[in-house]
């Protein structure tokens, strides 16, 4: 049991305790989540079987008083096909999918992920790291039971749908990678020289697409080896959003009957 002297955040203390690890497994605990009784068995088994470094599943949602909402978070986030598709998880350099109540890691790739970078969730660090120098294995069972307060609704239903315009969408959005690019960029470290250039160009494009008003002609190439990993629909959609918002604005408007 270790107590802090004064609150570092959640991130410092996970960053800590990582440091603390000597077992050869360890698993990531932080909420009043509930833990299936096979959890940690089957996650070490399929570690084990398919010599991985981390493992990460699929979770039941369940509301304040421990009722069923639903049997899978991935699909109610519209990960499932996703996370089946990218069998590499190089997919995670654009977008988390690895909820971290679920991993249980080796201990191995801990001196490359601390420190924590700041502006990036612990969860998400440790997920790109691995998934650049080790293996990454998915469950796509449940063994968890994600609790979901009156405050974290959004853990399972997307933000934009609260948004009034296209406009906020966007600009929501872009600021969300323009803030995840910039922290890949300053740990280069990590990363070999193709993610590199690849993580400076994301930057310069949502760095573009921040003053893009009407059509942006630049980058659409890298568009789409980003979201190579999301279906036909979202890519074709959100490449309208992000890159001919005048075009989307029209859409928009006519889907919500404006």
């Amino acid at each position: 049991m270790f107590y802090q002297e004064k609150n570092l955040g959640y991130i410092k203390n996970f960053e800590f305790l990582l440091s603390q690890v000597q077992n050869e497994i360890y698993a990531l605990s932080d909420q009043d989540d509930i833990w299936m009784p096979d959890k940690i068995e089957t996650a070490v088994n399929i570690l084990r079987k398919d010599n991985a470094d981390l493992y990460f599943s699929d979770l039941y949602l369940i509301n304040e008083e421990g009722k069923n909402i639903s049997n899978s978070f991935w699909k109610e986030k519209g990960f499932y096909k996703k996370i089946k598709k990218d069998k590499k998880k190089k997919g995670l350099l654009l977008n988390n999918y690895v909820t971290g109540c679920t991993i249980v890691s080796k201990k191995k790739f801990i001196q490359d992920i601390i420190p924590i970078p700041s502006g990036i969730m612990h969860d998400y660090w440790i997920a790109i790291v691995i998934s650049l120098k080790g293996k990454i294995v998915c469950d796509e069972n449940p063994h968890i039971k994600y609790r979901q307060h009156g405050d974290n609704q959004v853990g399972y239903k997307m933000k934009s749908k609260e948004l009034s315009s296209l406009d906020e969408i966007r600009n929501m959005f872009i600021d969300v990678k323009l803030k995840h690019f910039g922290v890949l960029t300053k740990t280069k470290d990590i990363f070999n020289e193709k993610y590199k250039k690849q993580n400076e160009k994301a930057l310069k494009y949502y760095t573009k697409l921040n003053k893009t008003k009407y059509i942006n002609f630049r980058y659409w190439f890298l568009y789409f080896e980003l979201y190579k990993y999301e279906n036909f629909k979202y890519r074709i959609a959100n490449f309208i959003i992000l890159n001919i918002p005048i075009l989307g604005r029209i859409i928009y408007r006519v889907k919500k009957g404006n």
